[in-house]
């Protein structure tokens, strides 16, 4: 692979990167860059989510759910941590990623299981009070908004019907 192919990886894996686990967690990773470990991150960016994260088979959400499942079973569970944020952030519901765990709980044991619940009920309420937040915080429409984009919505499908 050329230089230029693996730089654009690089870029790419470390948009998906940042859409996937935040902004935060990307620049404190890569603002704790060093010597010794500014090839971790890398490989990080190229491999795992430049080229990892961006293959055509997989969407977003089912590639959280086997990360969920994989880092369980392995036991990585401040892994588990950063990835259940990816994985709201992906669109995962609350349920599904307990779904994840208690199926984990059947092939890798209870103990696996139980150290991710904890994990992740940390991240979920932070990212759920977050997201409410945020949801209350943002300005709603203006009735003379909604009404213009209604006036325009129609006006196009008439426009439609007429060709």
């Amino acid at each position: 692979m050329s230089t230029d192919s693996r730089k654009a990886l690089r870029e790419l894996g470390l948009k998906t990167r940042t859409e996937v686990l935040g902004q935060k967690y990307v620049d404190a990773a890569m603002n704790n860059r060093n010597d010794f470990n500014s090839g971790l991150q890398e490989l990080l960016n190229e491999y795992c989510w430049g080229a990892g994260w961006n293959g055509p088979h997989l969407s977003r959400k089912e590639r959280s759910l086997i990360n969920l499942a994989m880092l369980t079973a392995l036991g990585k569970t401040h892994e588990v941590a950063t990835h259940v944020r990816g994985a709201k952030n992906n669109g995962l519901t609350n349920e599904q990623i307990a779904a994840v765990f208690l199926q984990t709980a059947v092939y890798c044991g209870v103990p696996s299981a139980v150290d991710s619940f904890r994990a992740a009920n940390t991240v979920i309420t932070e990212w759920d009070a977050e997201h409410a937040a945020k949801a209350t915080a943002a300005p709603k429409a203006k009735p003379a908004a909604k009404k213009a984009a209604k006036t325009a919505a129609k006006t196009a499908a008439k426009t439609a019907k007429k060709k």
